[in-house]
């Protein structure tokens, strides 16, 4: 077997089909472009129609393939500074290391965020060190995959407390068209997810959730169908526009349905 996702990604494919794409009461722009000496520059706006509430971002990456180093540098509108540096497969093959910092200026506030990961065919594991002024908060995650069916840990550790602050598991089976994920959180909330796809422009994925001592139980369904190439929609190559819709099936008549429109280009 390859080497199995990080856990974060178990069950993605079914999420992809719930989550992405849309942008309900929100207008949304995306800009992305690379220069010549190979730096990638990335920007968003957004405006939320309901409340008025405009915000953006500027992102800038550049990387040294020859030493498997990455940096990454973001600022937003609510005026936060972050920088990423990553280096991969330089001290040992499918070994990756991070530091992720920020800084909020107006406040002086600072994080700091220590990344490893570690992955081979039939297993992905992860380490994270989030450093606070109380203590820091240890993150740990693991994977291990044989012949497409995967089991996940993963939890997260308050130092300063002592305290056991996550404790998640999950299990799963994936083949190529096909996944099957559940998962445990905290022992109090359950899940399980459906993902198929049916051709290359059809994919299907059903969802269940609930939660201990409590009715209240999640379900849906959602599919996605792509455009066959000649017909597509796109106003010319690397502009991308998505058109989503969120309609109350509940009080079809009385309204409250909401509609989002996004624009991303690519130089």
């Amino acid at each position: 077997m390859a080497v199995p996702p990080a856990y974060s990604d178990l069950g993605k494919s079914a999420k992809d089909i719930f989550n992405k794409g849309y942008g309900y009461g929100v207008l949304k722009l995306d800009v992305k472009t690379k220069s010549q000496s190979g730096v990638e520059f990335a920007t968003s706006g957004s405006n939320n129609t309901d409340t008025g509430k405009s915000g953006g971002h500027l992102e800038t990456k550049y990387k040294v393939k020859e030493l498997g180093l990455s940096f990454n540098q973001k600022w937003n509108t609510d005026n936060t500074l972050t920088t990423e540096i990553t280096m991969e497969d330089q001290l040992a093959q499918g070994l990756k290391l991070g530091l992720d910092t920020s800084f909020v200026p107006n406040t002086g506030k600072k994080s700091a965020k220590l990344k490893t990961g570690y992955k081979r065919d039939f297993v992905n594991v992860g380490c994270d060190l989030d450093f606070d002024m109380a203590g820091p908060t240890v993150h740990a995650a693991a994977v291990l995959g044989y012949e497409g069916w995967l089991a996940g840990y993963q939890l997260a550790f308050d130092t300063a407390k002592s305290k056991l602050t996550q404790n998640n598991f999950a299990l799963g089976y994936k083949t190529g068209d096909f996944q099957l994920h559940t998962n445990v959180n905290d022992g109090i909330e359950f899940g399980g997810s459906i993902y198929q796809k049916v051709n290359s422009n059809m994919e299907t994925a059903v969802h269940l959730a609930w939660t201990a001592g409590s009715n209240n139980t999640r379900f849906g369904i959602g599919a996605k169908y792509q455009l066959d190439k000649d017909a597509s929609l796109s106003v010319r190559t690397r502009v991308k526009l998505t058109l989503s819709a969120l309609i109350d099936g509940k009080n079809v008549n009385g309204g409250g349905h909401k509609v989002g429109m996004g624009f991303e280009l690519e130089a």
